[in-house]
C-alpha cells in the first residue's frame, strides 16, 4: 500500500497509509489528513488512489499546492514526489512490490489518439458439446431399508457437486466508441486499469474489480457523464449498456456474452 510521510522543517510528523480511494488534506477536522495551520485551506487537496496509482488534486486552495517545487492542479504521483503545502511536506512512497506485480495488468489507452482502439476480435466458433453417455440399465427392484435424504445406497452422505460450489467467473466487458474519429471501434476491458480521455482536458479510468467495472474521475474540470448524468469524485459502478461521455467522446459500456 502506498503512503505519504508528513514532515515540517525536516522533522517527520506522521506516516499516512493511502488506504482509501479518496483522501482529503486540509485544516478542518473532517479531512483524512488534517494539518492545523492557517496557511492550509479548510479543504486544500485530495489524493485519489486507484489500485497502485495515486493522483493529487488541488481543491482550489488559497495558497496553492506544489509538487517538487512546481505549482499543480492535477498531478500523477510518482515514487519520491514531494507535495508542499505551506511549510509542510508530504513525501509520496509508492508500493513498489505491488506495482511490480501488477505491471502486466496495467493499461493506459487514450481514446483521443488515432489507431489506439482496435476492433473487437471475432469470436471463435463454439466447440460442439460432447454427447451424453448412455445410462446403464436399471437394476431390478429389491427390498431395502428406508434411507434418509442425502444418503447413497451404501449409507454414505452424498457429496455436493464441485461444479456447483465454484464461483462464477467475472463476465468480460468492452466499450464501443459512439462518436469522434474512432466511432464504431471496440476496446475490450481485459486489463485491471484502463485510462480514457485526453490529458490536460479530461481523464478517467475504468477499473476491473472482482465485483464489477467502475469508472472514476482523474483529471479535468468536468466529471465523466454516465447516461446523461455527471458523476462526482467517487467511483461509479457501470451497468450493461451504460453510455459514458469523456472529453467530448461518447462510448457504450457493455458486457460480452
Amino acid at each position: 500500500m502506498a503512503k505519504m510521510i508528513l514532515s515540517m522543517d525536516g522533522l517527520v510528523l506522521k506516516e499516512i497509509q493511502l488506504g482509501k480511494e479518496r483522501m482529503t488534506i486540509g485544516r478542518k477536522p473532517h479531512n483524512d489528513i488534517q494539518i492545523d495551520n492557517l496557511a492550509i485551506s479548510g479543504e486544500h487537496a485530495a489524493v485519489v488512489t486507484i489500485l497502485n496509482d495515486s493522483f493529487l488534486e488541488d481543491l482550489n486552495s488559497t495558497n496553492g499546492t506544489l509538487v517538487n517545487g512546481q505549482p499543480v492542479k492535477k498531478h500523477f504521483l510518482k515514487n519520491g514526489d514531494v507535495v508542499e503545502l505551506g511549510k509542510y511536506k508530504l513525501k509520496y512512497i509508492a508500493d513498489q512490490t505491488a506495482a511490480a506485480g501488477d505491471a502486466a495488468d496495467f493499461e493506459k489507452t487514450m481514446i483521443m489518439r488515432p489507431n489506439m482502439v482496435r476492433p473487437a476480435p471475432e469470436a471463435a466458433p463454439a466447440a460442439p458439446a460432447p454427447a451424453a453417455p448412455t445410462p446403464p440399465p436399471a437394476a431390478p427392484a429389491a427390498a431395502a431399508p428406508v434411507r434418509g435424504m442425502g444418503e447413497t445406497q451404501a449409507g454414505v452422505p452424498a457429496q455436493p457437486s464441485p461444479a456447483a460450489a465454484a464461483p462464477a467467473p467475472q463476465q468480460a466487458a468492452a466499450i464501443q466508441i459512439l462518436s469522434g474519429a474512432n466511432a464504431g471501434r471496440e476496446l475490450e476491458l481485459t486489463k485491471t486499469l484502463t485510462t480514457l480521455g485526453k490529458p490536460g482536458v479530461q481523464v478517467a479510468v475504468i477499473a476491473k474489480r472482482p465485483h464489477g467495472y467502475f469508472v472514476t474521475h482523474v483529471e479535468g474540470a468536468q466529471f465523466p457523464v454516465v447516461n446523461g448524468k455527471a458523476l462526482d469524485a467517487q467511483a461509479h459502478q457501470l451497468a450493461d449498456h451504460d453510455v459514458i461521455e469523456i472529453a467530448g467522446v461518447k462510448m457504450e459500456f457493455f458486457l460480452k456474452t
